[in-house]
């Protein structure tokens, strides 16, 4: 399963993420999968795409990050996946 996560930096400050990062990675534990991310133009927020089929290791990979970095989550389907639910309906 795709989640969407939309990353909101404490105060809006990039650098102890970015800080973080570069030292440990992302931390994120086996079996959850970056898939792509975008920062915002500010430097105040990233939404990234992440995969897994257990949502509960979001829940842990945000614990190294969460005195950093406010989160939101939101399970996502492709566009294509969308189109094919979508077209049974029409």
């Amino acid at each position: 399963m795709l989640f969407m996560i939309i990353e909101r930096f404490r105060n809006g400050d990039p650098l102890p993420i970015y800080r973080r990062f570069r030292e440990s990675g992302r931390m994120a534990p086996d079996g959850l999968q970056y898939v792509s991310s975008w920062i915002d133009e500010k430097f105040e927020r990233c939404f990234q795409i992440m995969e897994t089929s257990d949502r509960k290791l979001i829940d842990q990979w945000i614990e190294n990050w969460s005195d950093i970095v406010d989160f939101e989550i939101y399970p996502v389907v492709t566009s294509k996946t969308a189109a094919a639910i979508i077209a049974s309906r029409l």
